[in-house]
């Protein structure tokens, strides 16, 4: 996948796969790519150039399909002003037609601590509980691919813990999961893998151990990120892009976030056109599962050309 924005191009050659049951840790400097990729992926930006399958969905050829296997968490969700906490949930259920969403519906408040606000008004939400409504309607459609844009932010300490379990429970559950995120000790804790982009490129696919073998560094995620990234100006990386680990996958790159976006944050996350997440870049597929939550970032996705071609996640 590339994608360029004017004269610049924000995703370079771009290409990865994600298991069913194994997260992906997204990482890179500010700039690098993460929340373009992410945005491409979920069908919120138009698919340029390459191909994205979504559970084994071409998303240019069968964009329905692709994103009600697909959720997306934006790093800034803006939700509906004038729905209620609980109509997001009973829009979004609705959009991928599930019938018995209440009892879902009604767990999921409790989980993330949102049932004594089910009546609230999107506009009356803090940042912290715009995050949680986010997850919700993602989780809701118990979806095969999940793609997280720093899903803590603005969560408080008990927030954080109900957030980093459940997306736990969603990997153990066979779900395909793309984790970005700057909390490098976040993404060390809980990805079976890496990808690190930089400057639209990809730099390395593989995990931890495999990042360390081909960098200098010993420690730390924080010592390869350092060792791998430069500071946008002058040093160089610390290995050629695309290096890639012994474990599967494919080169990536990726651009960062709103910033390098012409279209603005949606409401929910949900076109009601339709379910909006899908895919412009990387294969991704995951363990059966029901439909696709609202993006937070209200879009249709453009289907472009692209034939179809075996799941890769």
């Amino acid at each position: 996948m590339t994608r360029r924005f004017e004269d610049r191009i924000a995703v370079n050659d771009l290409s990865f796969s994600v298991e069913p049951g194994q997260i992906l840790g997204l990482v890179g400097p500010n700039g690098a790519g993460k929340t373009t990729t992410l945005r491409s992926v979920a069908g919120v930006l138009p698919l340029m150039e390459g191909q994205v399958l979504v559970a084994g969905h071409d998303i240019a050829v069968d964009e329905l399909a692709a994103k009600r296997q697909l959720a997306y968490v934006p790093d800034d969700p803006t939700p509906f002003e004038v729905l209620t906490v609980r109509e997001h949930l009973e829009f979004t259920a609705r959009l991928y037609q599930i019938d018995d969403w209440e009892p879902r519906a009604e767990a999921l408040l409790r989980r993330f601590e949102l049932k004594s606000r089910e009546g609230a008004l999107g506009s009356e939400l803090s940042r912290g509980m715009r995050q949680k409504l986010s997850f919700c309607c993602a989780w809701i459609s118990s979806p095969r691919v999940v793609l997280l844009d720093e899903p803590l932010s603005g969560l408080d300490p008990r927030g954080i813990r109900s957030a980093r379990a459940a997306i736990l429970e969603l990997r153990d559950q066979g779900a395909s999961i793309v984790l970005s995120s700057h909390l490098l000790e976040l993404i060390e804790a809980m990805a079976d893998r890496i990808l690190i982009l930089d400057q639209g490129r990809n730099l390395f696919e593989g995990t931890l151990d495999e990042a360390r073998a081909a960098t200098s560094a010993s420690g730390s995620l924080e010592d390869v990120f350092f060792a791998a990234t430069s500071n946008g100006e002058q040093e160089s990386s610390g290995f050629d892009a695309g290096t890639k680990g012994e474990s599967r996958g494919e080169d990536s790159a990726d651009s960062d976030s709103a910033d390098s976006d012409p279209t603005g944050p949606d409401p929910t996350g949900t076109d009601p056109a339709g379910p909006d997440p899908t895919g412009t870049g990387g294969h991704i597929d995951g363990a059966p599962s029901g439909g696709d939550p609202p993006t937070g970032e209200r879009h249709r996705a453009t289907p472009g050309d692209g034939g179809e071609g075996d799941p890769e996640f």
